[in-house]
């Protein structure tokens, strides 16, 4: 077994599931991760490791081997720690499939949990590849331990081989990035870099600069609650105006029928009843001023409801997450994108430039002056039970590290 998946599956069975805490670190688990590659670093023999105790960053440099480069800039690479709240992160168990030949998997017969190509066709890419799969019970956490882990590798094989040439390189792995909080006390100045890579993508070769911007929405709904027997123009339901308020957002405008550049209002959670109600979203699209229209139209539905009710009602909270890094990527640091494509070709891989139906760190980071795009880390289905990774596209991309830290 190499290197980096022995660390990646150390990596996954610390439980990091970050969470809306109102804290930072959002959960204290996260510190668990959080020493373990302190402790590694050092071990490894990197300078400037340095664990925020108070916030859980964990930053460290590998000092440059080329006496040219010493003086240089510095390249930085981030990954985040913490796992998505969307599924369960303890007690992960990956399995292993070896030699895929495009057979469904059945990741727990118990609860029917089939990883299928019927329904993931991407699979059919790996015939011949080692997957590590979930057993259908927790995430995997490839969602950003590979990134971890092929950072860590790529920063063991740099300080093992001093004398390969290459200039200063940072490192930094962050908390919560998957409540958008990854890089709310980021220090800047102690990461020390001039440009990064987030690891922090899917599938091998892909290459991103551009992702959605991004904000949270949260829908409170006060009713009236009145026995049913009596409620004739008394009761107000607080339920129904919830169901109502979604009903009034484009119903083409839901993840499941959007793609590529199309942003969307997804639903996250309700809960609630007759006396009140709440709805949680997560407003995402590429285009700043549809962007924009997105947000009025939810705040628009509320007045609407607030007025066909009386009073008010319903109330919405609209919270920005994140921006679009493309206008800090172009046009002065698209070197960085061609350097990465440059990388990826002279190992085989080919490049496939697209945007991020998501976010990253990097894109916080390109807004805070260190220009951030984002490499994949070879995963697939993040955040959910069928998550898996293919151990091929691991030790590729730690490869790909390797070739841009010396370039």
């Amino acid at each position: 077994m190499t290197e980096v998946i022995e660390r990646f599956l150390r990596y996954v069975q610390i439980h990091t599931t970050s969470e809306e805490s109102g804290l930072h670190p959002s959960a204290d688990r996260e510190f668990d991760l959080a020493r373990v590659l302190k402790a590694e670093l050092e071990e490894l023999g990197a300078e400037d490791v340095y664990l925020d105790e108070q916030r859980c960053y964990v930053y460290a440099h590998i000092p440059a081997t080329d006496p040219e480069a010493e003086d240089g800039e510095t390249l930085g690479f981030v990954a985040h720690m913490d796992t998505s709240p969307d599924a369960p992160g303890e007690h992960v168990d990956p399995l292993f499939v070896e030699n895929y030949q495009g057979e469904d998997i059945v990741l727990n017969r118990e609860k029917d949990i089939i990883l299928s190509p019927a329904v993931f066709p991407e699979l059919s890419h790996y015939i011949g590849n080692t997957l590590i799969v979930t057993d259908g019970t927790t995430l995997l956490g490839a969602d950003d331990k590979a990134g971890v882990a092929e950072i860590m590798t790529m920063a063991s094989w740099l300080l093992t081989h001093p004398e390969i040439p290459h200039g200063r390189i940072a490192i930094a792995f962050t908390p919560d990035e998957e409540i958008g909080e990854g890089t709310d006390g980021f220090d800047v100045e102690r990461f020390g870099a001039d440009y990064a890579y987030t690891v922090d993508g899917g599938a091998l070769g892909e290459l991103e600069y551009e992702n959605f911007n991004a904000a949270s929405l949260k829908v409170h709904v006060r009713g009236r609650n009145v026995h049913p027997g009596e409620a004739k123009n008394k009761m107000v339901n607080a339920a129904r105006i919830a169901m109502e308020y979604d009903r009034l957002l484009p119903a083409e405008q839901k993840p499941e029928y959007t793609e590529g550049y199309e942003g969307f209002f997804h639903l996250m959670h309700m809960e609630g009843g007759t006396d009140e109600a709440k709805l949680s979203y997560l407003i995402r699209e590429h285009d700043a001023e549809k962007f924009h229209e997105k947000k009025a139209l939810a705040e628009a539905a509320a007045e609407y409801l607030n007025r066909k009710y009386g009073g008010n009602r319903v109330e919405v909270e609209i919270r920005d997450s994140y921006y679009n890094m493309k206008e800090k990527i172009e046009p002065d640091h698209l070197f960085l994108i061609d350097r990465a494509e440059e990388c990826m070709r002279a190992l085989g891989i080919e490049p496939k430039v697209v945007p991020i139906r998501g976010g990253t760190d990097g894109a916080n980071l390109s807004f805070m002056g260190v220009p951030c795009p984002n490499l994949c880390t070879g995963g697939h289905n993040f955040h959910g039970v069928y998550e898996y990774i293919p151990v091929e596209s691991m030790e590729k991309i730690t490869q790909l590290l390797i070739r841009l830290a010396v370039y």
